[in-house]
């Protein structure tokens, strides 16, 4: 399988947009790097992400409270499930966005069809509405 392409961002990317204003908007978003070479060889070319990275480039944002991706992962969907073995994982897009680290501690306490985890040392929070 070939080398997926590193795709332009940017200033870089209106620069060489504006250079291929004479190719197809597929044909640009491809020369941007806006493509992926599937296993058998078939490109595709990503308009959505190079819509989407013009914009941005262009300092329009249609979802200003959106965290932006990095490409690695999953997106927080902010939801979870029960596993198999009764266990609920809180992911590391979850702890990441809350500045949690390694050995923080947390109070389960359970209400009625809900569970809130408050963490050791917060205070305010214990008062909070149960």
């Amino acid at each position: 399988m070939a080398d997926q392409p590193n795709p332009l961002q940017g200033k870089a990317l209106l620069q060489k947009v504006s250079e291929f204003s004479h190719l197809s908007k597929r044909e640009t978003a491809k020369a941007c790097g806006y493509y992926t070479v599937a296993k058998d060889g078939q490109v595709r070319v990503n308009m959505s992400d190079f819509y989407d990275a013009l914009l941005e480039a262009k300092g329009i944002q249609l979802e200003p409270n959106k965290p932006k991706k990095d490409g690695r992962g999953r997106e927080a969907s902010y939801r979870v499930t029960v596993h198999q073995n009764g266990q609920i994982v809180i992911g590391s897009a979850y702890t990441k966005e809350m500045g949690l680290e390694t050995g923080d501690e947390f109070e389960v306490k359970l209400g009625y069809k809900h569970i809130r985890l408050i963490q050791l040392g917060d205070k305010d929070q214990d008062d909070d509405q149960d």
